[in-house]
């Protein structure tokens, strides 16, 4: 008895929660059952006494069909999110509803003829399926695309699918309103994405803006080269329109951004910096349930170098940085993101040498990144002592104890100003190369040097620069018309160094491609378009001559190195000399010796250029 109410119950709850979905898809059920008939007879008029049988045995159909729908789960699937699974639902239902009245029909010794059961499954699937799919259409792109910023999207691959199907489904998205798409795939002409018509190449942009009444530009492209970015960046600039682009990739896999959360076109998407193609299987392998330990791990390149690590699972990783700030920034970041890292993070200045000891003794990494540095050029070039101290002296500390305590691969981040230094800060870095070099030669452990060039966005660089001179309303202060450098991203740099670890074997030092060279006139000329002003009216660029060490062009070689191909096209090896090991500490004790008397720095710009001119 109670299994009789509980099933009354639910069959009442069911049929009032569904009552709607259920009367349309009941009245489907006679318009199938005539139509069939109606089609038996050639679209002629149905003879009357067939007519009244088809009348008679229709409550028959209703019921086992109405039974077919509730059991097989016609009702699950909500119609404005109608997809495949629902109609092979429709399917099943159809057939065991056609096949099960047929068969109550045939014991009933009826005359009906069996094309007409056919006929009837095949209407009664199209008609379930179309007002289904019709639903979809009205409550979702109809409805979505009624209102918002009218927007052209530049691309007709999987990202402008991926974004359509977005905007249609995220309710935050409906205030844009897809009016077109360009592409210039000649066999894209004409085409529709989710009813989105390719109605032009990208040099139809300001055509198109003007014509349709376009208010937003959307780039999504997300792997093209930047040469294309920057047409449509320079279309969109003619065309006097607003523009943004789709995140990266690599953004959108990792769970960092969503296809549909606009950005603005960022510095490096115009820069020509190609994807970096990676062994990540090698990498994981060589981190994957390691202990890692990165000194400077709040800076820069230290930071994203903690983060591609974490998302490597390693044992743990052991972060050290002498800037309060930074560690705890890091560390928040790193435990927000990754809760199940074992993460320690110490404030260390790699120039205690007991402190750097002990934590090797205790935690026993297994690959060091020693990504600790100053780095800003005219800064050091007055900070002799300050420089020396930390880019050489504290890279021999971290580098003895990793080799005292059998760390199996230690990685030096370089930088090109080691190629002949002009200044204090360039040959402060060679001679930290030196050292890991000689290391190498007498040491079990791997010690490998990672050498590139300048990285957008780092602290201190060029371009946080020009972008608080905006901010601020100054002038953007370039050096000398003529100056270039090496650019590329936080990510490819660490990814990088992460590829050239691999690679290594010990002795190496690696030079990243780096591309072309910048010139960072061009730079700022970028810089102030991002930012929607004009050069020569809102701002303009002001030469101030090149400070004390600073060069026109950096070099990422020696001529006299030898530059082999690795298994990677964008990373180089170099081979170097090698300072007898004698000598080279006898000028290392020297350095500790006068940096304890403070007021040495003759001296010891003297025993520097002296060690780095032994290479």
């Amino acid at each position: 008895m109670n299994k009789n109410n509980n099933f009354i119950k639910r069959l009442t709850l069911f049929i009032k929660s569904h009552f709607d979905a259920l009367l349309v898809d009941i009245l489907m059920i006679p318009a199938a059952w005539y139509g069939a008939y109606w089609l038996h007879f050639n679209l002629e008029a149905i003879p009357g006494q067939t007519l009244l049988h088809a009348t008679y045995y229709l409550p028959i159909l209703l019921v086992t069909q109405a039974l077919a729908f509730w059991f097989l789960g016609l009702y699950r699937g909500i119609w404005s999110f109608t997809s495949l699974p629902d109609l092979m639902r429709i399917l099943k239902a159809v057939v065991i509803g056609t096949l099960a009245s047929w068969l109550l029909l045939y014991f009933a010794q009826s005359e009906i003829p069996r094309s007409t059961f056919i006929l009837y499954a095949w209407l009664l699937i199209n008609l379930l399926s179309g007002v289904r799919v019709a639903t979809r259409w009205t409550q979702s792109y109809h409805n979505a695309f009624q209102n918002g910023k009218r927007a052209l999207i530049v691309g007709a691959g999987q990202a402008a699918d991926l974004l359509l199907r977005e905007l249609v489904k995220n309710s935050g998205t409906k205030n844009y309103l897809p009016i077109a798409i360009v592409d210039d795939d000649p066999k894209k002409q004409g085409c529709e994405i989710h009813g989105i018509r390719v109605a032009g190449h990208l040099d139809d942009i300001p055509q198109l803006v003007i014509s349709k009444n376009i208010e937003l530009v959307i780039i999504a492209i997300p792997s093209v080269q930047a040469a294309v970015i920057r047409k449509v960046v320079n279309l969109c600039k003619e065309a006097k329109v607003e523009f943004r682009t789709i995140p990266r990739l690599n953004d959108i896999v990792t769970g960092q951004a969503t296809i549909n959360s606009f950005r603005n076109v960022a510095l490096e998407d115009l820069l020509g910096r190609e994807p970096v193609h990676l062994n990540w299987q090698g990498i994981t392998e060589i981190i994957s349930g390691k202990k890692i330990l990165i000194s400077g791990g709040g800076g820069s390149i230290g930071s994203e170098l903690c983060r591609q690590v974490a998302y490597l699972a390693p044992l743990s990783l052991i972060i050290t940085d002498n800037s309060e700030f930074n560690l705890y920034t890091i560390d928040r970041d790193l435990r927000s993101k990754f809760p199940n890292l074992h993460l320690i993070s110490k404030l260390i200045d790699i120039t205690d040498s007991s402190a750097i000891q002990g934590v090797m003794q205790k935690h026993h990494p297994d690959i060091v990144f020693h990504a600790a540095a100053y780095k800003h050029v005219p800064l050091l070039e007055y900070q002799i002592r300050a420089a020396i101290r930390n880019n050489i002296l504290g890279t021999r500390n971290i580098a003895e104890a990793a080799a005292k305590n059998n760390v199996a691969t230690f990685v030096l981040i370089s930088t090109d100003k080691a190629v002949y230094p002009s200044n204090i800060m360039g040959a402060t870095k060679r001679a930290a190369e030196i050292i890991c070099q000689n290391y190498n030669s007498v040491a079990n452990t791997n010690f490998i040097t990672v050498r590139f060039g300048n990285v957008l966005g780092s602290a201190g660089s060029v371009v946080p620069l020009f972008q608080t001179q905006l901010e601020q309303g100054l002038d953007l202060t370039v050096t000398h018309p003529e100056i270039t450098r090496y650019f590329m991203t936080i990510p490819e740099a660490t990814q990088l160094i992460l590829q050239a670890t691999l690679l290594g074997k010990g002795g190496e030092i690696f030079v990243l491609n780096m591309g072309e060279p910048v010139k960072i006139t061009a730079l700022a000329e970028q810089i102030i378009y991002l930012s929607g002003k004009k050069l020569g009216e809102d701002v303009n660029i002001v030469f101030t001559g090149l400070r004390p060490g600073e060069k026109l062009h950096e070099e990422l070689f020696h001529k006299d190195e030898e530059l082999i191909p690795t298994q990677h096209e964008k990373i180089l090896q170099s081979k170097h000399q090698l300072i007898e090991s004698a000598k080279l500490n006898k000028l290392l004790d020297k350095m500790k010796v006068l940096i304890e008397s403070y007021n040495c720095d003759e001296e010891l710009q003297k025993i520097l250029f002296n060690l780095i001119s032994k290479q």
